[in-house]
């Protein structure tokens, strides 16, 4: 089983480090490492260091630095537009994208979205959705957190605007002709992707995204789920640009 990995704020610097805090917690009294094992230490831009517990105390472990990499960005960037779905689908999509190697994702309020992000609850559902890429890039020992878009949602002009300056844009859409699998591909800058909420992206979201030049693209003849649907695009998309 490969190390475990937790988050800090910074590297350390010197060759000793303790892991105290939430993930010191994590580390000594969930996990219950002991010493002679080893964790990565990340920072979660792409900065990491394996290490060797030499001490564990309540809720901290006392690490001996072993090794240090730096991971470079991925370009091009893979950016997930997520349409807000109902329930806990809006979370697994996030999950599972994010173990899968998406570099950001952007909540997205489609005019099919039944769930609606307003207000305060708008906040909290966008934390939500970054704690959990928080945890499956642990799980996933990635160097690179995934970016959570900063609004709470991004409306269809936003989007629009976004893919506008993409090297690449697609939108899923069940009745495109063009295979995500044959669409041309950028070798750098940004390939985005629109993933639509449980009803679907509407035709005239898909005409304004298609007038940016976005392209709207497949999978295969099966419909997906909404918290399917971009996982499945993006390990299309990681096979074709060789990050697997």
């Amino acid at each position: 089983m490969s190390a475990p990995l937790f988050l800090v704020e910074a590297l350390p610097v010197g060759d000793a480090h303790t892991l105290d805090g939430p993930e010191g917690h994590h580390a000594a009294d969930v996990q219950r490492l002991r010493a002679g094992e080893t964790l990565i230490l990340a920072d979660g831009r792409g900065g990491s260091a394996l290490g060797r517990v030499i001490a564990v105390r309540k809720g901290s472990v006392d690490v001996e630095i072993v090794e240090r990499e730096q991971v470079p960005a991925a370009d091009p960037r893979l950016v997930v537009v997520q349409g807000i779905a109902k329930g806990d689908r809006g979370e697994l999509a996030v999950q599972a994208m994010t173990e899968i190697g998406v570099d950001e994702i952007l909540p997205w309020a489609a005019a099919r979205s039944v769930a609606q992000w307003r207000g305060d609850r708008g906040g909290r559902a966008r934390d939500k959705w970054a704690a959990t890429a928080r945890e499956a890039a642990k799980q996933a020992r990635r160097a690179w957190l995934p970016v959570v878009g900063g609004d709470p949602d991004c409306s269809t002009k936003q989007v629009a605007a976004r893919l506008g300056g993409a090297g690449a844009a697609f939108v899923l859409h069940e009745e495109a002709t063009v295979s995500l699998a044959a669409a041309a591909l950028p070798a750098a800058g940004e390939i985005a992707l629109v993933v639509g909420p449980e009803g679907g992206i509407s035709d005239s979201e898909v005409e304004l995204f298609t007038a940016t030049g976005a392209t709207a693209v497949r999978l295969g003849r099966e419909v997906l789920r909404t918290s399917t649907a971009g996982v499945a695009a993006l390990s299309v998309l990681s096979a074709r640009l060789g990050r697997w």
